[in-house]
């Protein structure tokens, strides 16, 4: 995704969140989901926020044909992120991407 798509989700988007993430997610007409990562400086230096950055990215890869097509998704990791077990990250990011197959559910406990 590129800095414009960022911030067409970000005007136009929902959002959900956990203790872990905060989604920011819209329609994007495509028959395929986008993904982009946005990570703070907060949660360390360029090293720690690179592990983040592909352990997320691992997720979706694992699990990308459960997740829903056709959004543009914006993922913000939250502070406690890098020190998380993989398998704890991987349960608390897809119970707020696999709704998205059906979005009239409701939304998950913030």
């Amino acid at each position: 995704m590129r800095k414009g798509d960022f911030d067409a989700v970000y005007r136009a988007s929902k959002r959900r969140s956990n203790s872990f993430f905060t989604l920011f997610y819209r329609a994007n007409q495509l028959p395929h989901s986008r993904y982009g990562f946005s990570i703070k400086k907060a949660l360390g230096g360029a090293v720690t926020r690179n592990r983040i950055r592909r352990r997320v990215r691992e997720i979706i890869r694992l699990h990308w044909r459960e997740l829903a097509a056709g959004w543009d998704i914006v993922i913000h990791p939250k502070q406690g992120v890098e020190r998380a077990p993989f398998a704890t990250l991987e349960s608390e990011l897809l119970r707020l991407l696999i709704p998205l197959r059906n979005p009239g559910e409701s939304s998950p406990a913030p």
